[in-house]
């Protein structure tokens, strides 16, 4: 039987990773810009990239009338 947090652990390890490759990549382009070369400027573009994902997904939702009505009567008495 697995422990209900245990599965986090990798996703999590795995974050920090990506976001501690993704720091290094900023710093190295701030601090020596002239050594820095493609793959630096690739982690830089896609970790941004990726940070404006989540505001483009839900920026579209809209809630519409069919969301907004009542199932059923509006009574509350016993069904």
């Amino acid at each position: 039987m697995a422990v209900r947090g245990m599965a986090l652990v990798p996703v999590a390890a795995l974050g920090l990773v990506a976001g501690g490759l993704w720091w290094w990549a900023v710093l190295r382009l701030v601090l020596v810009p002239q050594q820095a070369g493609l793959v630096e400027g690739a982690l830089v573009a896609g970790g941004w990239g990726l940070s404006l994902l989540p505001v483009h997904v839900t920026a579209g939702r809209e809630i519409t009338m069919a969301s907004r009505r009542r199932r059923s009567g509006g009574e509350s008495g016993p069904s």
